[in-house]
C-alpha cells in the first residue's frame, strides 16, 4: 500500500514538474519567437525598401544620363550659336570695310572722271570672254598702274532681241565675265569694281540690222579717277 502511494506521488511529480517545464519552456520561446518574427518582418520590409531604393537608383540614373544628353546637345547647340555668331561677325566686318571703302572712292565723286575706257563684244546669246577682248582688258588695266584714287565701272548690254527680262540676266553674266577675268586673273581689288546689267537699255545703234546688233552686245569698261583733280586742288591749296 505504501509502495503504490510512493508511485502515486511520484507519478504526480513527474506530472507537475513536465507542466511546469513546459510552461517554462513556452515563456522562454514564445519571445524568441515573436523577436524572430519582428526581426524577419523588419528584414522583409528592409529588402522592399531596398529593392525601392535601387529602382530609385536606376531610374535617377536613367534621369541623370537623359539630362546629361540634353545638357551636351544644348552644349552642341551653344558652340554652333557661337560659330554662327562669329561668322555674322566676320560677316558684318566684311561689309563694313566694304562700305568704308565705297564711301572712301565715292567721296567728292565729281572729281572723278573718266581716264580709260573699253568696249568688250560678244557673240549673239554668249557671256564668255574671247582671246581679243581680254587683249584689251589687259592693255586698259596696264594704265591704271600710276593711279592711286580710281575705280573700274563695268556695263553689260544686249541687242533688243528676244524677252526684256532673259536680256537683263544676259548683261549681268556679261559684266559678270569681265569681273570674274579682272579680279581672278589680273588681280584688280574686287573694291574697286562697280557692276551693273542694263539689258537691253541705251542701244548705241538702234537700227535692226546685223551690225547694228552685233554693236549693242558689248560690256563697257571705264576708269574713273580722281587724281588729276585732287593734284589740281593741291597745287592751287600751296599758291
Amino acid at each position: 500500500m505504501r509502495h503504490i502511494s510512493l508511485i502515486a506521488l511520484l507519478g504526480i511529480a513527474a506530472l507537475v514538474t513536465g507542466c511546469a517545464t513546459k510552461n517554462w519552456v513556452r515563456g522562454t520561446v514564445t519571445p524568441i519567437e515573436t523577436k524572430v518574427d519582428q526581426v524577419s518582418e523588419q528584414a522583409n520590409r528592409q529588402g522592399t525598401e531596398l529593392s525601392q531604393t535601387r529602382q530609385d537608383v536606376e531610374k535617377n540614373t536613367t534621369d541623370i544620363a537623359a539630362t546629361d544628353e540634353k545638357a551636351t546637345a544644348a552644349d552642341r547647340r551653344a558652340g554652333d550659336a557661337v560659330n554662327r555668331a562669329s561668322q555674322a561677325d566676320q560677316k558684318a566686318t566684311q561689309n563694313t570695310q566694304q562700305i568704308s571703302a565705297l564711301r572712301q572712292t565715292i567721296t567728292n565723286l565729281d572729281n572723278y572722271k573718266v581716264v580709260e575706257q573699253a568696249t568688250l563684244l560678244f557673240a549673239f546669246d554668249r557671256a564668255i570672254l574671247q582671246d581679243p577682248e581680254k587683249q584689251q582688258l589687259n592693255q586698259l588695266i596696264s594704265r591704271t598702274s600710276g593711279l592711286k584714287r580710281y575705280f573700274i565701272a563695268i556695263e553689260g548690254y544686249t541687242d533688243p532681241t528676244g524677252d526684256a527680262g532673259y536680256n537683263l540676266d544676259l548683261s549681268k553674266r556679261r559684266a559678270e565675265a569681265v569681273v570674274q577675268y579682272l579680279a581672278g586673273e589680273r588681280d584688280v581689288d574686287f573694291n574697286r569694281i562697280h557692276t551693273i546689267g542694263l539689258g537691253e537699255q541705251k542701244l548705241v545703234d538702234a537700227e535692226a540690222s546685223r551690225d547694228a546688233r552685233a554693236r549693242n552686245r558689248r560690256v563697257e569698261v571705264k576708269i574713273y579717277s580722281a587724281d588729276e583733280a585732287l593734284a589740281t586742288v593741291s597745287a592751287t591749296g600751296s599758291n
